[in-house]
Protein backbone atom coordinates (compact mmCIF):
# COMPACT_ATOMS: atom_id res chain seq x y z
CA UNK A 1 0.00 0.00 0.00
CA UNK A 2 1.35 3.44 -0.90
CA UNK A 3 0.89 6.84 0.73
CA UNK A 4 1.98 10.43 0.17
CA UNK A 5 5.38 11.42 1.55
CA UNK A 6 7.89 14.20 1.15
CA UNK A 7 11.18 12.49 0.29
CA UNK A 8 14.54 14.22 0.68
CA UNK A 9 17.42 13.26 -1.63
CA UNK A 10 20.96 14.55 -1.97
CA UNK A 11 23.08 15.11 -5.08
CA UNK A 12 26.53 16.44 -4.26
CA UNK A 13 25.93 19.07 -1.61
CA UNK A 14 22.38 19.87 -2.73
CA UNK A 15 19.31 18.53 -0.93
CA UNK A 16 16.05 18.35 -2.87
CA UNK A 17 12.58 17.24 -1.81
CA UNK A 18 9.88 15.56 -3.87
CA UNK A 19 6.29 14.65 -3.01
CA UNK A 20 6.10 10.94 -3.85
CA UNK A 21 3.92 7.87 -3.49
CA UNK A 22 5.86 5.85 -0.91
CA UNK A 23 5.38 2.12 -0.42
CA UNK A 24 4.53 1.11 3.13
CA UNK A 25 6.76 -1.96 2.71
CA UNK A 26 9.74 0.42 2.46
CA UNK A 27 9.19 1.97 5.88
CA UNK A 28 11.92 1.30 8.45
CA UNK A 29 11.61 -1.29 11.24
CA UNK A 30 9.40 -0.58 14.25
CA UNK A 31 6.74 -2.21 16.38
CA UNK A 32 4.09 0.44 15.74
CA UNK A 33 2.62 1.82 12.53
CA UNK A 34 0.93 5.21 12.82
CA UNK A 35 -1.57 6.82 10.46
CA UNK A 36 -0.27 10.39 10.69
CA UNK A 37 -2.69 13.29 11.05
CA UNK A 38 -0.29 16.20 11.44
CA UNK A 39 3.36 17.19 11.52
CA UNK A 40 5.01 20.60 11.91
CA UNK A 41 7.76 22.77 10.47
CA UNK A 42 10.35 23.53 13.13
CA UNK A 43 13.64 25.43 12.83
CA UNK A 44 15.46 22.09 12.84
CA UNK A 45 13.29 20.91 9.94
CA UNK A 46 14.33 23.99 7.97
CA UNK A 47 17.99 23.30 8.76
CA UNK A 48 17.51 19.71 7.57
CA UNK A 49 15.81 20.56 4.28
CA UNK A 50 18.18 23.42 3.47
CA UNK A 51 21.32 21.42 4.19
CA UNK A 52 22.61 24.23 6.43
CA UNK A 53 23.21 21.65 9.14
CA UNK A 54 23.81 17.89 8.74
CA UNK A 55 20.52 16.88 10.37
CA UNK A 56 19.67 14.21 7.78
CA UNK A 57 22.40 11.59 7.98
CA UNK A 58 21.24 9.17 5.30
CA UNK A 59 19.44 9.61 2.00
CA UNK A 60 16.85 9.26 0.68
CA UNK A 61 14.84 9.94 3.84
CA UNK A 62 11.41 11.24 4.80
CA UNK A 63 12.13 14.31 6.95
CA UNK A 64 10.01 15.78 9.74
CA UNK A 65 11.17 15.62 13.36
CA UNK A 66 7.72 15.09 14.85
CA UNK A 67 4.20 13.87 14.12
CA UNK A 68 0.86 13.01 15.69
CA UNK A 69 -1.72 10.47 14.64
CA UNK A 70 -3.49 7.22 15.44
CA UNK A 71 -1.96 3.78 15.98
CA UNK A 72 -2.85 1.57 13.02
CA UNK A 73 -0.86 -1.55 14.01
CA UNK A 74 0.99 -2.39 17.21
CA UNK A 75 3.01 -5.21 18.72
CA UNK A 76 4.19 -2.93 21.55
CA UNK A 77 2.67 -3.68 24.97
CA UNK A 78 2.13 -0.02 25.79
CA UNK A 79 0.00 0.91 22.79
CA UNK A 80 -3.15 -0.43 21.16
CA UNK A 81 -4.77 0.15 17.79
CA UNK A 82 -6.71 3.40 17.95
CA UNK A 83 -4.48 5.13 20.50
CA UNK A 84 -3.72 8.76 19.71
CA UNK A 85 0.04 9.26 19.83
CA UNK A 86 2.79 11.78 19.15
CA UNK A 87 6.52 11.59 18.56
CA UNK A 88 9.24 14.20 19.03
CA UNK A 89 12.90 13.77 18.16
CA UNK A 90 14.67 10.45 18.62
CA UNK A 91 16.02 9.52 15.16
CA UNK A 92 13.21 11.08 13.14
CA UNK A 93 14.55 13.04 10.14
CA UNK A 94 18.09 11.98 11.01
CA UNK A 95 18.41 8.23 10.54
CA UNK A 96 14.73 7.23 10.54
CA UNK A 97 11.83 8.25 8.29
CA UNK A 98 9.98 11.15 9.90
CA UNK A 99 6.66 12.92 9.98
CA UNK A 100 6.30 14.53 6.56
CA UNK A 101 4.20 11.61 5.36
CA UNK A 102 0.83 9.97 5.85
CA UNK A 103 2.30 6.98 7.70
CA UNK A 104 5.20 6.19 10.00
CA UNK A 105 6.61 2.99 11.47
CA UNK A 106 8.60 3.55 14.66
CA UNK A 107 9.56 2.04 17.98
CA UNK A 108 6.79 2.37 20.53
CA UNK A 109 9.43 3.54 23.00
CA UNK A 110 9.57 6.79 21.02
CA UNK A 111 5.86 7.55 21.38
CA UNK A 112 3.81 9.44 23.93
CA UNK A 113 0.02 9.18 24.17
CA UNK A 114 -1.64 12.47 23.30
CA UNK A 115 -3.14 13.88 26.54
CA UNK A 116 -6.94 13.71 26.68
CA UNK A 117 -7.23 17.50 26.75
CA UNK A 118 -5.44 17.84 23.39
CA UNK A 119 -6.36 16.87 19.85
CA UNK A 120 -3.74 15.46 17.48
CA UNK A 121 -3.81 18.87 15.78
CA UNK A 122 -3.16 20.58 19.13
CA UNK A 123 -0.27 18.18 19.74
CA UNK A 124 1.46 19.38 16.59
CA UNK A 125 0.49 23.01 17.12
CA UNK A 126 2.65 22.51 20.20
CA UNK A 127 5.10 20.17 18.47
CA UNK A 128 8.80 19.91 19.20
CA UNK A 129 9.06 23.69 19.57
CA UNK A 130 6.37 23.90 22.25
CA UNK A 131 7.57 20.74 23.97
CA UNK A 132 11.06 22.28 24.10
CA UNK A 133 9.58 25.47 25.53
CA UNK A 134 7.94 23.41 28.28
CA UNK A 135 11.22 21.64 29.05
CA UNK A 136 12.75 25.10 29.41
CA UNK A 137 10.02 26.23 31.81
CA UNK A 138 10.57 23.07 33.87
CA UNK A 139 14.30 23.85 34.00
CA UNK A 140 13.61 27.35 35.33
CA UNK A 141 11.24 25.94 37.93
CA UNK A 142 13.86 23.37 38.93
CA UNK A 143 16.33 26.23 39.44
CA UNK A 144 13.87 27.94 41.78
CA UNK A 145 12.80 30.73 39.43
CA UNK A 146 9.29 31.54 40.62
CA UNK A 147 7.19 34.52 39.44
CA UNK A 148 8.07 36.55 42.55
CA UNK A 149 11.80 36.36 41.75
CA UNK A 150 11.49 38.78 38.82
CA UNK A 151 11.05 39.03 35.06
CA UNK A 152 11.73 36.22 32.60
CA UNK A 153 13.19 37.01 29.18
CA UNK A 154 12.29 35.02 26.05
CA UNK A 155 14.55 35.47 23.00
CA UNK A 156 13.45 34.57 19.50
CA UNK A 157 10.03 35.46 20.85
CA UNK A 158 8.17 35.47 17.54
CA UNK A 159 9.18 31.93 16.63
CA UNK A 160 7.44 28.71 17.55
CA UNK A 161 9.26 27.93 20.78
CA UNK A 162 9.31 31.57 21.82
CA UNK A 163 5.58 32.00 21.24
CA UNK A 164 4.69 28.93 23.30
CA UNK A 165 7.16 29.92 26.03
CA UNK A 166 5.51 33.34 26.38
CA UNK A 167 2.04 31.79 26.55
CA UNK A 168 3.14 29.26 29.19
CA UNK A 169 5.08 31.70 31.35
CA UNK A 170 2.33 34.32 31.38
CA UNK A 171 -0.28 31.70 32.33
CA UNK A 172 1.96 30.64 35.22
CA UNK A 173 2.15 34.21 36.51
CA UNK A 174 5.55 35.37 35.27
CA UNK A 175 6.15 38.86 33.91
CA UNK A 176 7.59 38.15 30.47
CA UNK A 177 9.99 40.27 28.42
CA UNK A 178 9.97 39.30 24.73
CA UNK A 179 13.04 39.90 22.56
CA UNK A 180 12.37 39.99 18.82
CA UNK A 181 13.80 41.32 15.59
CA UNK A 182 10.29 42.01 14.33
CA UNK A 183 8.95 44.85 16.42
CA UNK A 184 5.90 44.98 14.14
CA UNK A 185 4.88 41.74 15.91
CA UNK A 186 4.73 43.48 19.31
CA UNK A 187 0.92 43.34 19.48
CA UNK A 188 0.99 39.60 18.71
CA UNK A 189 3.55 39.01 21.47
CA UNK A 190 1.52 41.01 23.97
CA UNK A 191 -1.59 39.04 23.06
CA UNK A 192 0.35 35.88 23.96
CA UNK A 193 1.20 37.40 27.33
CA UNK A 194 4.38 39.47 26.99
CA UNK A 195 4.43 42.48 29.31
CA UNK A 196 7.36 44.14 27.51
CA UNK A 197 8.87 43.84 24.04
CA UNK A 198 12.51 44.72 23.30
CA UNK A 199 14.56 44.87 20.11
CA UNK A 200 16.87 41.87 19.71
CA UNK A 201 19.64 44.21 18.53
CA UNK A 202 20.10 45.28 22.15
CA UNK A 203 21.39 41.76 22.84
CA UNK A 204 22.89 40.55 19.57
CA UNK A 205 26.17 42.49 19.52
CA UNK A 206 29.32 41.79 21.61
CA UNK A 207 28.75 43.10 25.13
CA UNK A 208 30.29 43.36 28.57
CA UNK A 209 31.21 40.10 30.36
CA UNK A 210 28.90 41.09 33.21
CA UNK A 211 26.28 43.85 33.08
CA UNK A 212 23.39 45.40 35.01
CA UNK A 213 21.00 42.79 36.39
CA UNK A 214 17.71 42.76 34.46
CA UNK A 215 15.89 39.42 34.65
CA UNK A 216 15.63 36.50 37.05
CA UNK A 217 15.38 33.92 34.30
CA UNK A 218 15.52 33.53 30.56
CA UNK A 219 14.69 31.10 27.77
CA UNK A 220 17.07 31.44 24.83
CA UNK A 221 16.71 30.03 21.33
CA UNK A 222 19.43 32.14 19.73
CA UNK A 223 22.86 31.33 21.17
CA UNK A 224 26.10 33.22 20.37
CA UNK A 225 26.38 36.87 21.51
CA UNK A 226 22.69 36.97 22.40
CA UNK A 227 23.01 34.16 24.93
CA UNK A 228 26.23 35.69 26.30
CA UNK A 229 24.47 39.02 26.88
CA UNK A 230 21.43 37.30 28.38
CA UNK A 231 23.66 35.54 30.91
CA UNK A 232 25.58 38.75 31.64
CA UNK A 233 22.33 40.54 32.58
CA UNK A 234 20.78 37.75 34.66
CA UNK A 235 20.14 38.51 38.31
CA UNK A 236 21.90 36.91 41.29
CA UNK A 237 20.94 33.21 41.55
CA UNK A 238 19.02 33.48 38.30
CA UNK A 239 18.84 30.81 35.60
CA UNK A 240 18.93 30.64 31.81
CA UNK A 241 17.53 27.72 29.79
CA UNK A 242 19.23 27.46 26.38
CA UNK A 243 18.29 25.27 23.43
CA UNK A 244 18.86 27.24 20.23
CA UNK A 245 21.51 28.34 17.76
CA UNK A 246 19.74 30.76 15.45
CA UNK A 247 22.57 33.29 15.77
CA UNK A 248 25.35 30.73 16.11
CA UNK A 249 26.77 27.78 18.00
CA UNK A 250 29.47 29.82 19.73
CA UNK A 251 29.17 31.25 23.24
CA UNK A 252 31.53 34.25 23.65
CA UNK A 253 30.78 34.61 27.34
CA UNK A 254 32.66 35.02 30.62
CA UNK A 255 32.67 32.95 33.79
CA UNK A 256 31.93 36.12 35.81
CA UNK A 257 28.11 35.76 35.92
CA UNK A 258 28.53 32.19 37.14
CA UNK A 259 31.07 32.86 39.90
CA UNK A 260 29.93 36.33 40.98
CA UNK A 261 26.15 35.96 40.62
CA UNK A 262 25.70 32.21 40.94
CA UNK A 263 23.84 32.12 37.61
CA UNK A 264 22.75 28.71 36.30
CA UNK A 265 22.91 27.82 32.61
CA UNK A 266 20.64 24.86 31.84
CA UNK A 267 21.01 23.11 28.50
CA UNK A 268 17.75 21.80 26.99
CA UNK A 269 17.70 18.69 24.80
CA UNK A 270 14.39 17.61 23.32
CA UNK A 271 15.68 14.81 21.09
CA UNK A 272 16.76 12.18 23.62
CA UNK A 273 14.92 13.30 26.76
CA UNK A 274 13.92 10.29 28.88
CA UNK A 275 10.32 9.13 28.81
CA UNK A 276 9.43 10.32 32.31
CA UNK A 277 10.53 13.85 31.42
CA UNK A 278 8.52 13.76 28.18
CA UNK A 279 5.41 12.61 30.00
CA UNK A 280 5.80 15.35 32.60
CA UNK A 281 6.27 17.99 29.90
CA UNK A 282 3.22 16.92 27.90
CA UNK A 283 1.05 16.66 31.02
CA UNK A 284 2.02 20.22 31.92
CA UNK A 285 1.39 21.45 28.37
CA UNK A 286 -2.12 19.99 28.49
CA UNK A 287 -2.71 21.80 31.80
CA UNK A 288 -0.84 25.10 31.44
CA UNK A 289 -1.20 26.14 27.80
CA UNK A 290 -4.32 28.15 27.01
CA UNK A 291 -6.08 26.75 23.88
CA UNK A 292 -6.94 30.21 22.58
CA UNK A 293 -3.34 31.36 22.67
CA UNK A 294 -2.20 28.16 21.00
CA UNK A 295 -4.70 28.68 18.18
CA UNK A 296 -3.63 32.31 17.83
CA UNK A 297 -0.01 31.24 17.34
CA UNK A 298 -0.79 28.55 14.73
CA UNK A 299 -1.17 28.34 10.96
CA UNK A 300 -1.93 25.18 8.96
CA UNK A 301 -0.41 24.24 5.60
CA UNK A 302 -0.64 21.17 3.34
CA UNK A 303 2.30 18.78 2.96
CA UNK A 304 3.20 20.12 -0.49
CA UNK A 305 3.91 23.59 0.93
CA UNK A 306 6.61 22.50 3.37
CA UNK A 307 9.62 23.16 1.06
CA UNK A 308 8.46 26.74 0.41
CA UNK A 309 8.64 27.51 4.14
CA UNK A 310 12.31 26.62 4.60
CA UNK A 311 13.67 30.04 3.64
CA UNK A 312 11.17 32.09 5.67
CA UNK A 313 11.71 29.90 8.76
CA UNK A 314 15.50 30.28 8.56
CA UNK A 315 15.13 34.04 8.08
CA UNK A 316 12.89 34.31 11.14
CA UNK A 317 9.93 35.50 9.08
CA UNK A 318 7.38 32.89 10.18
CA UNK A 319 5.21 33.76 13.15
CA UNK A 320 4.50 31.15 15.80
CA UNK A 321 3.77 27.56 14.87
CA UNK A 322 3.22 25.98 11.45
CA UNK A 323 1.19 22.75 11.47
CA UNK A 324 1.37 20.45 8.46
CA UNK A 325 -1.85 18.64 7.51
CA UNK A 326 -0.30 15.63 5.76
CA UNK A 327 -3.68 14.54 4.39
CA UNK A 328 -4.59 17.88 2.79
Amino acid sequence: MSFKALLASKAGETISTTLVDFDEADLMPGDITVAIDYSTVNYKDALALSGRAPVIRQFPLIPGIDFSGVVERSSHPGFAVGDRVLANGWGLSQTHHGGFAQKARVSGDWLVKVPDALSTRDAMAIGTAGYTAMLSVLALEHAGITPDKGDVLVTGAGGGAGSIAIALLSKLGYRVIASTGRLDEADYLRELGAAEVIDRRTLSEPGAPIAKERWAGAIDSVGSHTLANVIAQTRYRGAVAAFGLAQGTDLPASVLPFILRNVTLAGIDSVNAPQDVRLQAWARLARDLEPGKLAHATQIVPLAEVPSLVGPVLQGLVRGRTVVDVNA
